[in-house]
């Protein structure tokens, strides 16, 4: 269904002309959150039906709510798997294709969903979109949404949309006003429409219990020492070393650290400027691409590239984490916030965007360095369903490197995930910003009852080339986020605040400012 995202976009722009459209990052977020809950309907291989719903438990459910506080902000990260209802909050048909039943199959798609979970009903908020109309028309006007309800109930004025639902054996439970201010057409009010499962019987709400499953992924953390080299192909044998070492112990991940390649620079003749030092990295880019790829498929492993200075199409240098998967696909993830020194010595500009990588063991993140310490970033990509978060980092000193593991273990309880960090050790005297390094990688866990007693996995010894391996069970994460002593993901205040993403990248006309230097010619890291 991921690969249905771009479909299903197209036809939510369709359908919802008046409506502020999704974020292809929310329907990634919907989709990783609940896969279940999801259904697509496809016509001549064309996208022209999606419904979108989530488990809540019944307290949630029907708690006075607007649609943004309900759905997380459009993510479907509320979805709570101990929830007995199912709460709807998208159904939508290409318009081409009304008229063939494709929202009535979809909405049995749905109550096959709560009668196979034992669910004990679905909920959703119906839009009224002839209330407007209604409300403006000159004679015999609406007076309020809950007069126009009672009119339509009554079958005195007619609404395709509830009158669908009606049709469908859901019945009105109430009016909701402002739940989707957006919604123009319905002056941002909808009806409670509920329908009961008739096999299940309950006097009182009740709490689904969670098993605790195993969901194992072995991860692969490489400390690497920085070294000179003779030539390119040196580099490479190390790396691949590395990653065979990985593949010999199964692991489903390596994870290599920031700017690992600034190594290629040990063997040029003399030490190079730090901006012709970029350049000349730059020009390596094509050839780790593709050597990290072959790696992945040949070895069986996922590989997260540390990071590599990149010339971009419009000119600018970025540092980019290439993600090569054992599948042949290769993923970039950028570095969006550079530290003041790799903006001033490097010239490197910031990437745009953020977002989860489909693979193999399910979504996860990347998050360069200093990108760790903005905390939203790990939130966006935990909203997105990401259940694992990349760091690689590149520090010289021990306070740079608490900087970046402090804000992992952070990350790491904040939303209720796994945080991988990798670094590298050692020193390149000729290569400018690789004097000295600083790490002790490691993997992080949240910290409750199934995790690790100090909420660290597995840990290096600092300043050492070493593989650091461990299994972590994505299960447990599951149900932390349900059952455990905190809920982080799940408590939060959606009434109070929100985080919004532009998702269209710089703006054109904005200039982004050098900084000043900060003393030393060093990455500074984290």
């Amino acid at each position: 269904m991921i690969k249905d995202i771009r479909g299903i976009a197209a036809l939510i722009r369709r359908v919802y002309t008046e409506l502020p459209p999704y974020k292809q990052s929310e329907i990634r977020g919907q989709i990783n959150n609940f896969p279940d809950g999801c259904f697509v309907a496809l016509l001549d291989d064309e996208v022209v039906g999606y419904c979108a719903s989530m488990q809540l438990p019944e307290p949630v459910a029907f708690a006075p709510h607007d649609w943004d506080e309900i759905t997380g902000n459009g993510y479907g990260s509320r979805h709570d798997p101990t929830g007995d209802w199912l709460y709807g909050y998208e159904m939508c048909v290409d318009p081409k294709v009304r008229g063939v039943r494709i929202g009535r199959r979809l909405y049995e798609e749905r109550r096959a969903l709560a009668e196979e979970n034992d669910l004990t009903g679905i909920v959703f908020g119906g839009r009224m979109p002839g209330y407007d109309r209604a409300r403006r028309r000159k004679t015999d006007k609406v007076e309020s949404p809950e007069d126009y309800l009672d009119r339509l109930v009554a079958g005195k004025l007619h609404d395709p949309v509830l009158r669908f639902q009606l049709a469908n054996g859901f019945e009105p439970q109430g009016v909701m006003r402002k739940y989707l201010p957006e919604d123009k057409a319905s002056r941002g009010n909808a009806v409670m429409m509920v329908w009961r499962n008739p096999y299940v019987e309950r006097d009182q709400p009740v709490k689904k219990r969670l098993p605790r499953g195993v969901e194992s992924v072995r991860v692969a953390t490489c400390q690497l020492q920085a070294r000179a080299v003779a030539d390119y192909d040196e580099f490479l044998r190390a790396i691949q070393y590395f990653v065979g070492v990985a593949s010999d112990y199964e692991a489903d991940f390596i994870v290599f650290p920031e700017l690992f390649t600034l190594q290629l620079l040990s063997f040029e003749p003399e030490e190079l400027s730090p901006v012709a030092a970029i350049e000349r990295l730059s020009e390596y880019t094509p050839r780790i691409r593709s050597d990290l790829s072959e790696m992945a498929m040949r070895y069986n492993i996922n590989i997260i590239g540390g990071s590599h200075p990149t010339r971009m199409d419009d000119g600018d240098i970025h540092n980019v984490a290439y993600v090569c998967l054992r599948d042949g696909s290769v993923h970039e993830q950028e570095k969006i916030h550079p530290t003041p020194n790799e903006r001033y010595w490097w010239n490197i500009r910031g990437g745009d965007t953020i977002d989860v990588i489909q693979t193999d063991c399910g979504p996860i993140g990347v998050q360069i360095c200093y990108d760790s310490e903005f905390p939203e970033l790990s939130r966006k990509l935990a909203d997105e369903g990401a259940r694992i978060i990349f760091v690689p980092f590149c520090t010289d000193s021990r306070q740079g490197y608490l900087r970046v593991r402090y804000c992992g273990q952070a990350r790491a309880i904040e939303n209720q995930c796994f945080v991988v960090l990798s670094g590298n050790v050692g020193n390149l005297p000729n290569v400018a910003n690789m004097d000295i390094q600083y790490a002790q990688s490691c993997i992080l866990t949240p910290c409750d009852f199934p995790f690790a007693r100090d909420g660290i996995a597995a840990e290096a010894s600092e300043n050492v080339e070493t593989l650091t391996i461990s299994d972590i069970n994505l299960a447990d994460l599951s149900w932390a986020r349900a059952e455990g002593t905190v809920r982080n993901l799940a408590d939060r205040r959606f009434d109070l605040y929100r985080i919004e993403w532009d998702e269209d990248g710089a703006h054109p006309g904005k200039t982004r400012p050098r900084a000043e230097p900060l003393g030393t010619q060093t990455v500074g890291g984290g």
